[in-house]
This record gives structure tokens, C-alpha cells and sequence, in this order.
């Protein structure tokens, strides 16, 4: 069995959405000073590799520590859409793209796309010119039942509200992990453990994906 990290590491100051709240990680005390090392940290919900729950869009919509345990961690599928490369800066996510991989979007499914904008982590680009999915394709996904939807861009469209609306929605109620990374070392199927802090009564949390890969040293 092997794991590979799937996350980018928080660091301080790093580039989020422009509207979202600055991360900050700063030493609040040390071994020098109080004898031992601690830290303070402010940040978003949904800074870096992190998923998203319906609350986020949907006042009446579960929260993250409502959620279940089984949404975080199972059999995931990959579909790559830039095998070996990656996808020009604002690619459209076509239901033509997806069509080809059907058979993996069944009822409950787990499924992460790559494009390949991983590589664009910590430029300011990665929040504006990523690839995105079209709203016909969410609508596509969302008529599948599948479960999860995970990628390598910040969000899944730059029609953000809309897209989540689709995804997020009562009776489909996708979990969205975002921002994921080190897609290109996945085979097709693996298992996806993400785990989401405990936080009662909001929107999303950081999480640290990883997959694990049956049969390799």
C-alpha cells in the first residue's frame, strides 16, 4: 500500500480569493519565552486543499459536522482530462469530456478530475484563469447522484454561485473537495480519505487529502 499527499501545505500569507479572509500562521509563544513552541492561525473555511458543504449555499443546507464520516473516505475514481499535461488557462469543462468516463459516475460515486492547475498553486492566477466547468456538465454530474467531486482548480466554475447551487442542492448534496494536488501520481481507482475538521454549524473546512493505493510499495 502506498499514500500520496493530495494537499497543498497552508502557509502564511498564502493567496486566497480576493473576498476571502487573509490566512495567518504566526508563533504566539515559543520554548524560549514560555517553554514551548505555539502557534496562532486565522483563515478561511476553505483555505487551500478543503471541501465544501451545502451550508455554504444553502442557509438550510447541512452543516459540516452533520455531515457523514462515509462522505469523506472510500473507492474514488480518476478522470484525467489533461493526461500527461495540462489544460490552457480557462479551459471549458464540457459534458463532452466527461461523457467518455459515464461509467464512473454512478448514484453515490466519489470521483476527482485533473487539469492539471495544480501547478498554478500559489500564483495569483490559480483563483482567476483556471479551467472551469460548465454549468451543463455540474447538471450532468448532478442528475448522476454522484457522491463527491473533487479537482485541482480553487473552485469548479467561474460561475461559482450557480455551479454550487447544482451541486450543492437538496436531494444531490455533492461534497466538492477543491484544490486538490499531485493528481498525476493516482491511478484510475484508489481510495480517498479526506477528513474535515469538526466544526459545528458552518460551510466547509481544510482538510488533508490523501489517497491511498493498493499494491504499490
Amino acid at each position: 500500500m502506498k499514500l500520496i499527499d493530495l494537499s497543498h501545505p497552508l502557509e502564511h500569507g498564502q493567496f486566497n480569493f480576493a473576498w476571502d479572509p487573509k490566512i495567518s500562521i504566526v508563533p504566539h509563544n515559543s520554548i524560549s519565552s514560555i517553554g514551548y513552541n505555539i502557534t496562532a492561525i486565522s483563515m478561511s473555511t476553505h483555505q487551500g486543499t478543503h471541501l465544501d458543504a451545502p451550508y455554504h449555499f444553502y442557509d438550510d443546507g447541512k452543516t459540516i459536522d452533520l455531515m457523514s464520516l462515509e462522505q469523506f473516505i472510500g473507492k474514488a475514481s480518476l478522470v484525467d482530462l489533461a493526461p500527461s499535461g495540462a489544460l490552457e488557462a480557462g479551459t471549458p469543462l464540457t459534458v463532452e469530456m466527461f461523457e467518455p468516463h459515464a461509467e464512473k459516475f454512478t448514484p453515490g460515486a466519489k470521483i476527482i478530475y485533473r487539469t492539471g492547475w495544480d501547478r498554478m498553486f500559489g500564483k495569483p492566477e490559480f483563483f482567476s484563469s483556471f479551467p472551469t466547468l460548465t454549468l451543463k456538465a455540474a447538471q450532468w454530474m448532478a442528475d448522476r447522484k454522484i457522491g463527491m467531486l473533487g479537482m485541482d482548480t480553487p473552485t469548479p466554475s467561474t460561475s461559482w454561485k450557480e455551479c454550487h447551487l447544482i451541486l450543492l442542492g437538496e436531494g444531490v448534496e455533492i461534497v466538492i473537495v477543491e484544490a486538490l494536488t499531485h493528481l498525476e501520481k493516482l491511478p484510475g481507482e484508489f481510495t480517498f480519505i479526506g477528513f474535515p475538521l469538526n466544526i459545528k454549524g458552518r460551510d466547509g473546512s481544510p482538510i488533508r487529502a490523501v489517497a491511498m493505493v493498493e499494491g504499490q510499495p
